[in-house]
């Protein structure tokens, strides 16, 4: 048994200490926003935050995590999807096939936490998320927008 606060919630989960946080979210909790991807750590697609900070969920097991430390989930991230980085991806079109995409947008909204004005090396050293789709510059042109509190005049 675990205890767990994930998205404000304190949930007791009934998993194996092993079991990896991406797993319990997904199958004991339901929230499925939060994507399998590789299962090494590599890809991003796990993305959480954890007391604010990115965590790639697939490859932590829930032992290591305490009732005391927030879990944010996407779904948790804002009610509506009005977090900056959420409309900032509206706006751009970031997504293609969009399995990346909680994971992408995670860990862009644990960056501007931490960087409100990233520059492109903090862009580059911390969203390490695979897009098998490319579509890099677009994620990199709406953390910037995300940054910038704007929105984007179309034509």
């Amino acid at each position: 048994m675990a205890r767990l606060n994930i998205n404000g919630t304190t949930r007791d989960i009934d998993v194996h200490p092993d079991t990896p946080l991406l797993w319990a979210i997904r199958e004991q909790v339901g929230l499925t926003g939060t994507k399998y991807g590789c299962g090494i750590a590599q890809c991003g697609a796990c993305t959480v935050h954890v007391d604010g900070a990115a965590v790639r969920a697939c490859s932590m097991p829930v032992s290591a995590f305490t009732e005391d430390q927030k879990i944010v989930t996407i779904e948790g991230l804002s009610p509506n999807g009005s977090h900056p980085v959420q409309k900032a991806w509206l706006e751009l079109d970031v997504p293609q096939c969009g399995f990346c995409q909680p994971g992408m947008i995670m860990a862009s909204a644990a960056l501007l936490a931490q960087k409100p004005n990233p520059t492109d090396d903090d862009i580059n050293s911390e969203i390490t998320n695979i897009c098998r789709c490319g579509t890099y510059n677009r994620v990199r042109a709406a953390i910037k927008l995300a940054a910038q509190g704007g929105e984007v005049r179309r034509g």
